[in-house]
Parts: structure tokens; sequence; C-alpha cells
């Protein structure tokens, strides 16, 4: 049975340590937050909205879906609210909204970064390994020349002292 790629992504990610740190919890806190601050604010605007003169949000599925569009900052227009207390949820979607995916994207960014700084310090660690052992080469190179060097002068000064 082939999973499905949010399956793997999920497995992937919390089967390391990675989302044990700050940043990913912070994201998932933010996303669980966003999502309660949607639903309650439909209800909410719902309410505020219930029996206003030109409303336009008048059931929960509505309600949902403005919410859904006011927090992406998409705003298609086809729903808002009329009433001040359903601008002042609004203004709470929005905020949300704005919070969640500045968060999720710094979070993302984090990783990203992270990764590249880890495939930094690795292939710094493999130049290292390939300078040091070049370095080991050229030594002992440059040794074997002296040591033919020296026979060589050696056997020239015996040649000269016979």
């Amino acid at each position: 049975m082939q999973q499905s790629f949010f399956a793997l992504f999920l497995g992937r990610l919390l089967g390391t340590t990675w989302w044990r740190t700050f940043h990913v919890r912070a994201a998932l806190w933010v996303s669980l937050a966003t999502a309660v601050i949607l639903l309650a604010g439909a209800a909410l605007v719902v309410h505020a909205e219930q029996g206003a003169p030109g409303a336009n949000i008048t059931s929960f599925s509505k309600a949902v879906w403005w919410a859904v569009e006011t927090a992406t900052t998409v705003g298609y227009g086809d729903l808002y609210p009329v009433t001040a207390w359903g601008r002042v949820v609004a203004a709470v979607v929005m905020l949300a909204g704005i919070t969640a995916f500045g968060v999720i994207t710094a979070a993302i960014a984090t990783w990203f970064v992270g990764r590249a700084e880890q495939d930094a310090h690795t292939v710094g660690a493999a130049v290292r390994q390939y300078t040091r052992e070049g370095e080991e080469a050229f030594h002992a190179e440059v040794r074997a020349l002296h040591e033919r060097f020296d026979r060589v002068e050696n056997l020239l000064d015996n040649r000269d002292a016979r």
C-alpha cells in the first residue's frame, strides 16, 4: 500500500527530533490556536450579524468560509461583516491569520536554513579532511625527495672520497 505524500512528510517530520524544536512546536501551537480562532470567529460573526440589515454572513458554513478567506487575506468581498462587532471579530481573525502565516513561514525558513547549515558543516569537514590528507601526502613526498637527495649526496661524497 502506497502512502500519501502528506503521510510520508508527517512521518519523516515527526520521526526525528526536529519536531521537538521550539520553532516547530510554535508553528503547531499557532496553527491550532488559529484554527480555534477561526471557528470561534465564525461562530461570533454569525451571532453578531444575525438579524442585521444587509448582513450576508447568515450561516455557520458561510461564516467558516468567510473566516478562512479573511485569515488568508484573500478577501474576495463576497462575504463581509456589516456590524461593528462583526468588524471587531474580523480584525481579530485577520491578525490571527497574519500571525499564523508569519510563524509558519518562519518555522519553515528556519528548517531550510538549519538544513543548509548542516550541509555546509558537512562539506566544510570533508574539505578540511581532504586538505589534511593532501598536506600529509605532500609532506610525505617532500620527505621522500629529501631522502633521495641525501642518498645522492652521500653517493657523490663517497665517490669524491675515493
